[in-house]
């Protein structure tokens, strides 16, 4: 499998954990300390799922930029999620920092493109005399 494909499979799969992140938080939200059987069971399930999409997308995410991700979308997804299965509530306050998290993780995933990273080599390298 060549590079791009690797990277896009991975980006994908943390895309996927970044879905069962907001299931399992939404999850603990309900089980109300681990009391309510069903949402217990989600709870623990999600957050097997979360952990093993994690760990393979970053077999080719870096760690920082991976994780950074995988928390902005949980946060993010639990935020606007929350007021849909719970008594809680998005304010335009909350909307905004949360618009501040989503432009972080697509800085971040363009960040990790392969035509940005050329494109900073490109800067960095001194000029041919």
């Amino acid at each position: 499998m060549n590079t791009t494909s690797s990277n896009t499979r991975a980006w994908l799969i943390m895309g996927l954990a970044g879905v069962f992140e907001v299931g399992y938080a939404l999850a603990v939200g309900g089980s109300s300390g681990f009391t309510v059987l069903g949402w217990s069971i989600a709870a623990v399930v999600f957050f097997l799922l979360t952990l093993f999409a994690l760990s393979v997308a970053l077999k080719t995410i870096d760690v920082g930029i991976g994780y950074a991700v995988w928390a902005g979308i949980g946060a993010v997804g639990a935020a606007l999620f929350g007021p849909l299965f719970f008594d809680e509530t998005l304010t335009l306050t909350r909307a905004g920092w949360l618009a501040v998290i989503i432009g972080g993780v697509i800085w971040l995933k363009l960040a990790d493109s392969p035509a940005f990273a050329t494109e900073q080599r490109a800067k960095a390298e001194p000029a041919p005399v």
